[in-house]
């Protein structure tokens, strides 16, 4: 059994944790951390819980982390970067939910998120933890960045193009739709239920924190620098990331089956489904799963691909695949614990 322990349980990806990991086979919860509710049981704050975890939310102990196995931080940006270096010599493993290890710049975290690292030695050695393009390093590591969810949703859409080398890497756009529990589970007028009901919006145009990571990783892919316009959106729902990708294609992609080539690089990932052609993916039909859906289209035969790419924010854009990069860490199934089916409606 891996012993596990979580800090900061109270988001919802805290919450989403604590459902995943009440289930997981092979998992054995050791404490939930929270200093403003030590000693409330956790299903007196989610009812769902009840009878699946009997533990209470304790105040971080340093020795009692330094016990488990595996650690995960659901907690705000800045926040797990504090205690990461004790528990990497304590011998844990740790998975941080949060930004505080997916940019390899320091200074380029600290233009995005507004503080100094406060160990940017450890930057260079952090996986990062989108297991269809790192799974042999995360197999090998001490710490995992867990990619953000727009981040997924995009990389997961493009990488395939990218690749193969069939569109053009300075001309991408990424049109992203999130649902209200992306912003987390703070109390804030803009995400009201008055506020939000009824209404749609873009935000953060200029410049959102998930360019930068989308950018480093699809760099990373090409060996260079490639352009990218990403608008993020606001929809009145719970749950969901909708990813609406546009490339223009190279004149090669003319003789390439695209839809093939996207079977064949997920072939073999038991999280991606790409779907028949002429498909256009709901983020319903992921609801609760660690799955990425996905479905290409290239509209009047034109130079122009769109591919749609849909996930849960909360699942494999957040705890699921931080799961999913514990299973391969420990060398566990990659799938256990994360085989449930989508919950419609």
């Amino acid at each position: 059994m891996v012993k596990v322990g979580i800090v900061g349980g109270t988001g919802y990806t805290g919450v989403e944790l604590l459902r995943l990991l009440a289930a997981h086979p092979e998992v054995e919860l050791a404490l939930i951390t929270s200093r403003s509710e030590a000693g409330l049981p956790v299903a007196e704050m989610f009812p769902n819980l009840r009878g699946h975890v009997d533990l209470a939310f304790s105040a971080p102990d340093a020795a009692a982390l330094a016990a488990c196995d595996v650690v995960f931080f659901a907690t705000p940006n800045g926040v797990a970067m504090q205690s990461v270096p004790e528990l990497l010599e304590s011998g844990v493993k740790v998975i941080d939910l949060a930004a505080d290890f997916r940019l390899k710049d320091a200074d380029e975290w600290a233009q995005w998120y507004g503080q100094p690292h406060a160990c940017p030695e450890l930057l260079g050695e952090a996986v990062y933890g989108l297991p269809e393009v790192n799974r042999a390093a995360i197999k090998q590591a001490r710490l995992i960045a867990n990619p953000g969810c727009y981040p997924t949703a995009v990389q997961l859409g493009l990488l395939p193009l990218l690749e193969a080398g069939l569109v053009d890497a300075g001309r991408l756009v990424a049109d992203c739709k999130s649902g209200v529990s992306g912003a987390g589970r703070k109390a804030s007028v803009a995400t009201l239920l008055c506020e939000t009901s009824e209404s749609f919006k873009a935000y953060a145009v200029p410049g959102h924190r998930h360019l930068p990571e989308i950018r480093q990783g699809l760099n990373r892919t090409i060996g260079g620098e490639v352009g990218l316009t990403f608008v993020p959106h606001l929809t009145p729902m719970l749950r969901g990331i909708h990813a609406t990708l546009y490339a223009n294609l190279s004149n090669a992609a003319t003789k390439t089956d695209l839809q093939a080539l996207f079977q064949q690089r997920y072939a073999d990932e038991p999280f991606v489904d790409v779907l028949p052609a002429g498909s256009h993916p709901e983020t319903r039909s992921v609801k609760g799963a660690n799955t990425c859906r996905i479905a290409i289209h290239r509209p009047q035969g034109g130079d122009t691909l769109v591919v749609l790419s849909v996930i849960d924010n909360l699942v494999k854009g957040a705890a699921g695949q931080a799961v999913q990069n514990m299973n391969i860490l420990c060398g566990l199934p990659e799938t256990a614990g994360l085989e449930g089916i989508a919950l419609v409606p």
